[in-house]
């Protein structure tokens, strides 16, 4: 996969879920961007994608959400986002939302036509020669990496997240059962139906179980606060279970030796 060229600054579009319930995750991907000499703006009046509602059926409140931060980004540099889901928002769901409305649709075209999902820009801007060069020397790890379904399917997640585990050095990277299989979350999913939800983290976390994983990578943190909560309540019952922590925070600490690089996704 060829270097892109590295932009002097980037925008990033941290995601609610990071602003919120992880904050350090979001932290430790803005760092390792920093670290590259790419200077990162963080419009401060940015909130929620708009996910929730649009996936709710609520299209109306939805575009409200998005219209109000299509002029965050004046600048044309590339639109960094620490979550696939979210980007993918961004890219493939913000235009349909001002369908009627030519100048906002236009907007929202640019902005999506400048959105990088943050795995694929590590991959592809930071580089892998680069994360592989400055690797320090730790004890091997075995880890599996769960991709939400939506970033799986509409960005393709997948793929730069397993390049940049693959190319660590001492990491090794196993693949559970069924990973394609959804983790349970599903945003609003989880609580309008708890018990189905509630079965299918199980699931998953038996899955990763029996890789012998000691940490679960995964770049949505959504999926992540699902999976490490579950794991959580299992461990109070005496269950050994995977840590689960953002890829940017997993990578911090590989790459960099960072001890203050979040050790769990809610760090």
């Amino acid at each position: 996969m060829p270097t892109v060229t590295r932009p002097s600054h980037v925008y990033f579009f941290a995601t609610c879920v990071v602003d919120l319930m992880a904050p350090q995750a979001g932290l430790d991907a803005l760092a390792l961007i920093r670290a590259a000499g790419i200077e990162v703006v963080f419009p401060p009046d940015q909130g929620c994608c708009g996910q929730p509602a649009y996936t709710s059926g609520y299209t109306e409140e939805a575009r409200r959400v998005a219209a109000a931060q299509l002029d965050l980004f004046p600048e044309p540099w590339p639109i960094v986002v620490p979550s696939g889901s979210c980007a993918g928002m961004l890219v493939h769901h913000w235009p349909k939302l001002f369908a009627g409305d030519a100048a906002l649709a236009a907007k929202a075209a640019a902005i999506g036509a400048r959105v990088v999902e943050w795995s694929a820009f590590a991959r592809d801007t930071l580089g892998l020669a680069d994360f592989v060069a400055s690797a320090r020397q730790q004890r091997p790890v075995k880890v599996a990496l769960h991709t939400s379904c939506s970033a799986r399917r509409e960005m393709g997640t997948h793929a730069p997240s397993e390049a940049l585990l693959r190319a660590l050095p001492g990491v090794e990277v196993v693949e559970p059962a069924r990973v394609a299989e959804c983790c349970g979350f599903g945003g609003t999913f989880s609580a309008r139906h708890p018990a189905i939800s509630g079965a299918m983290v199980s699931d998953k976390l038996d899955a990763v179980k029996a890789t012998g994983a000691e940490v679960l990578v995964s770049a949505d943190c959504g999926c992540l606060l699902n999976l490490h909560h579950a794991a959580e309540k299992r461990r109070a019952d005496g269950e050994a279970l995977p840590r689960c922590v953002h890829l940017a925070s997993f990578l911090r600490e590989r790459v960099l030796g960072a001890a203050d690089a979040a050790r769990v996704v809610t760090d």
